[in-house]
């Protein structure tokens, strides 16, 4: 082909070859290094992952803005995707006669879904008017339409569709059916996750909860998977927000569950994250596997790593991306500044994802300011390159026991 036609080559997206054997999970430690770090291999029966490992959030089983061949390219190992959004639309049935997800959206690496349990989050504390997971410290009250999509109950929750405000009910047994019928390697348990600034005797309720619902997950979960050649892993879910008791408790309750691996799920405080991952991760079995659900800053995972985290999942580097806001390694730049216009250096010259490699800032702040679909494209894929070089990084210095030191010269250039 002409020197100008860029082809990216996918690996074979089947793992169901009979001359390939299928393998099943595991986790494996390769190396310890400063405090609780590590890495380790996580293998499914679409792959391995390298971990510590950032994962790709396909909400709606696509990455924005991204084709599998782009998100391949950027080397990220798994995908994660979203069990609510997909119940809704297009539907699980649906997922299963197109071969799953794997076969239906092209990717042939391991797969992650989610329980749906944020979306009781998300809808019920009102995270669409500004609560999020992670709390800055700052007093927040809730909005008093907050709960008017859905209502918690003991059995699990009901909810009217943001799509179009029909009702549905989730509960552990149906969260399990769904993402058996998506067919993701590893699932999530069902849990509630509660805002930040839920008092601690909601806490108390919401924990109870979240371990009742665990043990009906892994019930029904053994269930669907018995006789299944390709038996997909199920993560037990920690919570306990910003509460050290809470989260200890937790962790002692779902780690003597039989789980695969285990989230660490909730509401945290920006300013001691790493030590409420600490409090549990002291506490979990150090041989499975540790997933911090929907934390993607760059700090928040090297502080998250040190305390003995595995893998981690967010939407934040593709939806900044989309808002033109770009990672570099000295921090954050926003493409939509006039600086850029004429500017005919790439984004950040010592990277070598596709969009530093062949375009300029100022082509990329043209395509933001024109509102141009191609802008979340390029972007996407250069925020996501940076997420794994920056695991690529914490992988090598874990292993090299260099991990303290990194950390520290790396968030001091970051926030120069």
């Amino acid at each position: 082909p002409p020197a100008s036609c860029h082809i990216i080559l996918f690996p074979s997206l089947t793992a169901t070859d009979a001359r390939i054997p299928i393998m099943q999970f595991s986790f494996e430690i390769n190396n310890k290094g400063h405090e609780l770090s590590r890495t380790g291999i996580i293998s499914t029966p679409h792959g391995q992952i390298n971990t510590p490992a950032f994962i790709a959030v396909g909400t709606a089983a696509t990455v924005k803005a991204l084709t599998p061949e782009q998100i391949h390219s950027t080397k990220l190992q798994a995908v994660l995707a979203n069990t609510y959004h997909l119940y809704l639309r297009p539907g699980e049935k649906v997922v299963r006669k197109l071969g799953g997800l794997h076969k239906m959206m092209n990717w042939g690496g391991p797969i992650f879904t989610d329980s749906g349990g944020f979306q009781v989050f998300s809808l019920g504390a009102a995270y669409e008017h500004g609560i999020g997971k992670v709390s800055d410290g700052k007093s927040t009250e809730l909005s008093t339409s907050a709960n008017q999509l859905m209502k918690i109950n003991d059995h699990g929750v009901e909810f009217k569709s943001h799509l179009d405000g029909s009702l549905h009910s989730l509960d552990a047994e149906k969260s399990m059916q769904i993402q058996h019928d998506l067919g993701a390697d590893i699932i999530f348990a069902f849990d509630e996750c509660t805002a930040p600034n839920a008092d601690y005797s909601y806490q108390q309720q919401a924990l109870r909860r979240t371990h009742e619902w665990a043990q009906r997950s892994l019930d029904e979960h053994l269930a669907l998977n018995k006789g299944q050649d390709t038996p997909q892993a199920l993560f037990g879910i920690v919570q306990g927000a910003r509460h050290e008791d809470l989260r200890k408790e937790s962790a002692k309750i779902i780690g003597a569950m039989n789980f695969d691996g285990f989230g660490i799920g909730g509401a945290f405080d920006k300013s001691d994250l790493g030590a409420a991952v600490r409090w549990v991760n002291e506490i979990l079995p150090e041989e499975k596997p540790r997933h911090l659900l929907g934390i993607g800053d760059p700090i928040d995972i090297l502080e998250a790593v040190e305390q003995g985290c595995d893998t981690f999942d967010c939407v934040a580097p593709t939806r900044n991306a989309r808002n033109g806001s770009l990672y570099t390694n000295s921090g954050k730049l926003s493409i939509g500044r006039a600086e850029f216009t004429n500017d005919d250096r790439p984004l950040e010259p010592e990277c070598d994802c596709y969009t530093c490699q062949n375009y300029s800032r100022g082509y990329l702040r043209h395509l933001y300011k024109a509102n141009e679909m191609l802008s979340g494209s390029l972007n996407s894929i250069h925020n996501l390159r940076f997420m794994a070089r920056l695991m690529e990084r914490i992988r090598e210095a874990i292993d090299s026991n260099n991990y303290q030191q990194f950390k520290n010269d790396w968030i001091a250039k970051y926030k120069a």
